[in-house]
């Protein structure tokens, strides 16, 4: 039996029954396609193959003339269909290959597809050959290779970014701007069609902003230089102008298939609709529940408005999902189903299940990691399993850190797929980090550098200047050498002798003091000051960056001791990438929701399934970013936002097979975190639903909305205390384990052999004042309900040590849940 304590409804939902998919049959082409069909030889040479199609896949495959839309539910076997299309049109219906356009997103899937086509039966290896298969930036650079474009590709984004570092560097901005952030913006713009002169220039920041991204399209020009977003534009550019060179690719290409639909963007669609509008022959093959690259550019409407885009459009619908039990198909059915703008559709399942998902409710996130990496511990030693059958995902890259540093400590092995920094390194964090490095050591010349624009001095001429100083008369503090820099302006010098003492005072602070203490000194008021993050990045991100650093630096007794440990951390993700190229590699895998897409594992563990990180508090205040829309604009603003959150859970959660474990914690960055809406709301009965205790899709405008969650508020405590960095951590567990199950749920434990039973419920007002012993330790949220039967004159003398940290308790009162006996 795990000792971990899953359970098999979410905390707060009462709902007995749990969620399955229909299981489908198996009839296929062997049985729905006769000997004496037309086109039977060619299914026959599918089936010598292993390759069965159903019903709705011999549809696709059989429909060649006309534009058709294939919505391919998770799991369905899309692959499948457009490698089987491209043979019918060749082997059933005589169409030359090389007339055939197949283009996808990765070079990988174009790969694998063109293998496939080769290797169909009955089909020469030297016909086959002919078929177009591309990414869409392969095959558009072909074609501007063809008209004589010869500009380099600039494919590495760590070269881009370093010219996107020069650029602000020259321009004196290089502290206010990050160079990724900034060219994922202008790749947003260009994939939308927007160019400079449509750019806005309402606040200075937007014309610095313009400005910039002039100069990096200069560079490029100056360079002979082009990225991946200039095939495409310049791609667009020219069939816009050369008529004759269109009409020849109308002429080629008489039938267009689109991999991946829901990830295309406005650019590449539009180009596509070039090539296809003689014959409109295009099929595109996607599902708009797995739209979640609306950053990118990506359009759920496209898929939502594809038959009104092309009258008389065919569509098709894939809803066997052969890949995860039908308890995980219908877990996903059940959330994806509340979506108001998607195209209806049930997917069925061909596993009957043998388990069902497990949710996990831990007071905290380094709670979650310990209990989670203990579960996956045991399934490798105890069941078989190997470390690389688990994948553990995420909303965002900030939510990593702490299971990120639990695999480090137990030397679990693991590999992190993150093309950015590490947490601590990350230009929000990393300025801290520098000052706390500077209170170890104040000659860390490489740190002051990295703080030097929190006192708003330029970085370069600041460091030219310490140095130059520094080397006739070195100083125990060098950075004092600033107060005699030329120019400053008053403000500036009492900045830099007030941020001296600060620094000198750190180093006697523990550090979740040291971060708060510089929080409120100066560092929320210098990120509030700039408007340019404020374009560039949702200050909900800001916020969540720094509550990070709060909950990881609370474990730590002192600055030297949580320094060492990220320095540890920062060598050992710089030791990932090689492990990243070994696909076999024997090591769990991390990573975003977004990075999962495509990709299965047999068990997908879903961490901070909480309110405010999936979804993401960008999504739930999306309304009230712009004051000055009207109210049903930003209804809909908040609306799409939502939904995006939404197929991102159902995304994360189609991409298991056969285990899937949702986790919620209890406490985010020392606030309070229901239960996420996308699980608890499936598990809520009529009557609760009636009640009202479903959070709404959609509101009535901000105020209502207000009252709304005002009104439904659900008191959650925990007596989770934030885990230790040391092995004393894995010591707790047990008492974290049995601490975790009194407070965040009743019900069936997994692998009990009771019968499941009700969780206790979340009523929005149930709350009750009760007699408490409280944890006196600052850093601890214990807390147990005082034995009632016990006289008040026992209690008076009574001691009791805190279960987790075994700090001494007092009694006091506290605002709890109803206490429900049965």
């Amino acid at each position: 039996m795990t000792s971990i304590p899953f359970y098999k409804r979410p905390y707060g939902g009462e709902r007995q029954d749990i969620p399955f998919a229909k299981l489908a049959s198996f009839e296929n082409s062997w049985d729905l396609i006769p000997d004496d069909a037309p086109d039977a030889a060619f299914f026959r040479g599918l089936e010598s193959q292993g390759l069965l199609l159903n019903r709705a896949q011999i549809q696709a495959v059989r429909h060649t003339q006309g534009p058709l839309l294939t919505l391919a539910g998770a799991g369905s076997g899309k692959t499948s269909v457009l490698v089987s299309r491209t043979g019918y049109l060749i082997a059933a219906k005589g169409v030359d290959p090389s007339s055939i356009l197949l283009v996808t997103f990765s070079s990988k899937a174009a790969a694998e597809m063109k293998e496939r086509i080769m290797a169909l039966p009955g089909l020469r290896a030297s016909e086959t050959a002919k078929v177009t298969a591309r990414t869409f930036h392969s095959f558009f650079l072909y074609l501007l290779r063809t008209r004589g474009y010869k500009q380099e590709i600039l494919s590495n984004a760590r070269h881009q970014q370093f010219i996107m570092k020069r650029i602000l560097r020259e321009m004196g901005l290089q502290d206010s701007y990050e160079a990724e952030t900034l060219l994922s913006l202008w790749s947003a713009h260009r994939m939308s069609m927007t160019g400079l002169d449509e750019l806005p220039v309402k606040t200075p920041a937007e014309v610095e902003q313009r400005q910039i991204f002039a100069r990096y399209e200069a560079w490029k020009e100056e360079h002979g230089q082009m990225d991946f977003d200039d095939i495409l534009v310049l791609s667009h550019r020219l069939l816009s102008h050369d008529s004759g060179l269109l009409a020849s690719l109308q002429r080629r290409y008489r039938y267009a298939m689109v991999d991946e639909f829901q990830d295309t963007g406005l650019l590449p669609y539009e180009l596509l609709k070039k090539i296809v509008a003689p014959h409109r022959n295009l099929m595109v093959v996607g599902d708009d529940d797995q739209t979640i690259y609306g950053f990118n550019g990506a359009r759920n409407e496209f898929i939502l408005e594809f038959d009104r885009t092309f009258p008389g459009a065919k569509v098709v619908t894939l809803d066997i999902n052969y890949r995860s039990l039908s308890s995980i198909v219908g877990l996903g059915n059940e959330i994806i189903r509340v979506n108001e703008r998607r195209r209806p559709k049930q997917l069925r399942s061909t596993r009957k299940s043998s388990s069902v998902p497990l949710y996990l409710r831990p007071g905290d996130p380094d709670q979650e990691a310990e209990l989670l990496l203990t579960h996956i511990t045991e399934q490798v030693r105890e069941h078989g399993k190997q470390y690389r059958d688990h994948a553990i995902l995420y909303r965002t890259a900030n939510n990593s850190r702490a299971i990120f540093e639990q695999l480090v400590m137990r030397e679990i092995p693991f590999i992190h797929y993150e093309n950015g920094d590490l947490f601590y390194e990350q230009w929000i964090v990393k300025p801290l980090m520098d000052h706390l490095r500077l209170s170890l050591d104040r000659r860390n010349f490489t740190a002051m550098e990295g703080m030097l624009h929190t006192l708003y001095i330029n970085r370069d001429k600041g460091m030219a200047f310490i140095r130059q100083q520094d080397a006739p008369r070195p100083k125990k503090g060098p950075l004092s050498h600033l107060l005699s820099f030329p120019g400053l302006k008053d403000f500036q010098i009492e900045n830099i002798r007030e941020r001296s003492k600060l620094i000198k005072s750190l180093k006697a602070m523990e550090p979740l003091q040291a971060v708060q203490e510089m929080r409120r000194q100066f560092y929320d008021k210098f990120l509030e000051a700039d408007e340019r993050q404020e374009i560039t990045l949702h200050k909900e991100f800001i916020q969540e960056g720094l509550d990070e650093l709060e909950a990881s630096v609370k474990r730590f007794g002192d600055i030297a001791e949580f320094v060492g440990f990220v320095d540890r951390l920062i060598i050992i993700h710089k030791e990932m990438a090689a492990m990243k190229r070994d696909e076999h590699a024997d090591a769990v895998r991390l990573m975003t929701i977004h990075k999962s897409k495509g990709l299965e594992f047999p068990s997908v563990c879903l961490i901070g399934a909480s309110e405010g990180i999936l979804p993401h508090t960008s999504a739930l205040d999306a309304e009230r970013r712009d004051d000055q829309r009207p109210l049903s604009d930003k209804e809909d603003k908040a609306l799409d936002a939502l939904e995006e959150e939404r197929r991102l859970a159902y995304v994360a959660i189609t991409r298991a097979r056969d285990e899937l474990v949702i986790s919620s914690p209890g406490f985010y960055r020392g606030r309070k975190a229901e239960v996420s809406r996308f699980f608890r709301d499936v598990f809520l009965t009529d009557e609760q639903s009636k009640q009202g205790n479903s959070i709404p899709n959609k509101g009535a405008g901000s105020t209502a909305r207000a009252a709304f969650m005002a009104q439904r508020t659900v008191r959650i405590e925990t007596s989770a205390k934030p885990s230790s960095p040391s092995s004393s951590a894995g010591r707790r567990i047990g008492s974290a384990v049995n601490q975790t199950s009194q407070r965040f749920g009743s019900g069936s434990r997994s692998g009990s052999s009771s019968a499941p039973g009700p969780q206790s419920p979340a009523a929005p007002a149930a709350t009750e004042i009760v007699d408490v012993w409280l944890c006196t330790s600052p850093n601890c949220k214990g807390w147990q309900r005082v034995n009632a039967r016990i006289p008040a004159k026992a209690r008076d003398r009574e001691s009791k040590a805190c279960p987790l940290c075994q700090a001494p308790m007092k009694q006091g009162r506290k605002e709890v849940p109803v206490h429900h006996r049965r």
